[in-house]
């Protein structure tokens, strides 16, 4: 399975263009503003969730000067799956400003979860150089993206949980506000939801930290440093620990009944595996990732990715299940001196990837030559 061509109409800041891709790494260059950014995001939609940059389906329309709202968009795929099997995947909007973005497989309405079925993006952005010194919630999603795209269901079982979340903290501030007690019925539903989903949540996190912490030890010593990762929370320590999940539900039930009031009073869920976070040491330093510079936090990070790539394409050719990855690297040579760049992109070319990164100057690709495709890309247009 592999993309042969991507295909944007009315995206972001291109009104119409496509994409061939060949077998190896494409190079994205131009300058700052030139869309490049936009056809990694397009190809990032092709996984449950909003896309590396979390944007609504709102916003992701063409807008020319004067217009209110952004265009009906589509961004399609077409796949090579083999034995001459062509296979198109497109998502997109019907109409002018819709919140709604609709997802189909050969023309046929799926869930966006289907997508997975045939490609597994997994992105790096600057956004992430900081990773581990930023905000708790935005490590807890990058984690669980790595996660899902392993294991499916895991994002609709994030999303189940969430929404139990939102629903009971409703319930409780509108008691506070009109001052009665909330339904203990419903809480109890509510909670027993919680303990449900967030243990299930809890494993899946507890399993893939032990997955990608060997991809990261069978490494070795390569130009990326090394972490060790841990797993902040109550119930992702228990599934560590090897609780089980009606063990690690049943705390989360009996955490969330002891909560209500402080959640109440506060007006915030203050207990739960959405508390939780993903933790870093750097091995060589002995020190906490957070307190590295962006360079070494970018490339501990890296490495992350690459052990996740690993496995994910591992687990893709030998049987056990799960489409090969895809890998989109925005401003990829940022902040990676020469060394780190060239092992990155051997790495990258070892591994059989399709690999999109993005850079302003085709220079800081130069390792890549012969083994990449360079595409320009300046004012809405892909030049070869």
């Amino acid at each position: 399975m592999s993309i042969q061509s991507l295909t944007l109409t009315d995206f972001r800041s291109y009104a119409s263009a496509t994409l061939p891709v060949g077998s190896g790494p494409v190079v994205l260059h131009g300058p700052n503003g030139a869309g490049k950014t936009n056809l990694l995001e397009a190809l990032s939609l092709f996984t449950p969730g909003r896309g590396l940059r979390s944007a609504t389906a709102q916003e992701m329309g063409r807008r020319e000067p004067g217009e209110a709202v952004g265009r009906a968009w589509a961004v399609a795929l077409t796949l090579d799956g083999g034995d001459g099997e062509e296979i198109r995947l497109g998502t997109g909007t019907q109409a002018a400003g819709a919140s709604r973005r609709i997802v189909r497989i050969d023309g046929e309405t799926a869930q966006p979860g289907r997508f997975l079925d045939f490609l597994r993006p997994v992105w790096a952005t600057p956004e992430q150089d900081r990773l581990f010194s930023d905000a708790r919630a935005d490590r807890l999603k990058f984690f669980d993206r790595l996660v899902f795209a392993a294991d499916p269901d895991h994002a609709s079982i994030v999303s189940g949980y969430e929404k139990a979340l939102r629903e009971r903290l409703r319930l409780l501030t509108d008691g506070v506000e009109h001052g009665r007690a909330a339904d203990p019925l419903w809480l109890d539903a509510l909670e027993a939801r919680l303990g449900e989903t967030g243990a299930r949540a809890a494993v899946a996190r507890a399993g893939a930290l032990g997955a990608l912490q060997a991809g990261i030890d069978d490494r070795g010593d390569r130009p990326f440093p090394q972490a060790d990762l841990g797993l902040t929370g109550e119930a992702e320590q228990a599934a560590l620990d090897g609780a089980g999940e009606e063990a690690i539900a049943a705390a989360i039930r009996d955490g969330m009944a002891r909560s209500r009031g402080r959640d109440a009073a506060s007006g915030r869920s203050l207990f739960g595996p959405h508390r939780s976070d993903l933790t870093a040491l750097h091995r060589e330093k002995r020190r906490p990732a957070a307190e590295g510079s962006s360079g070494e936090q970018k490339a501990l990070v890296l490495n992350l990715i690459l052990a996740q790539v690993t496995r994910l394409k591992s687990a893709s050719a030998n049987g056990g299940g799960g489409a090969p990855p895809v890998l989109l690297l925005d401003e990829a040579p940022a902040h990676l001196d020469t060394r780190r760049r060239a092992a990155l992109f051997d790495e990258i070319e070892a591994l059989g990837l399709q690999a999109f990164m993005t850079g302003t100057e085709a220079l800081l690709f130069e390792e890549l030559k012969g083994r990449a495709r360079f595409v320009r890309v300046e004012g809405g247009a892909l030049i070869d």
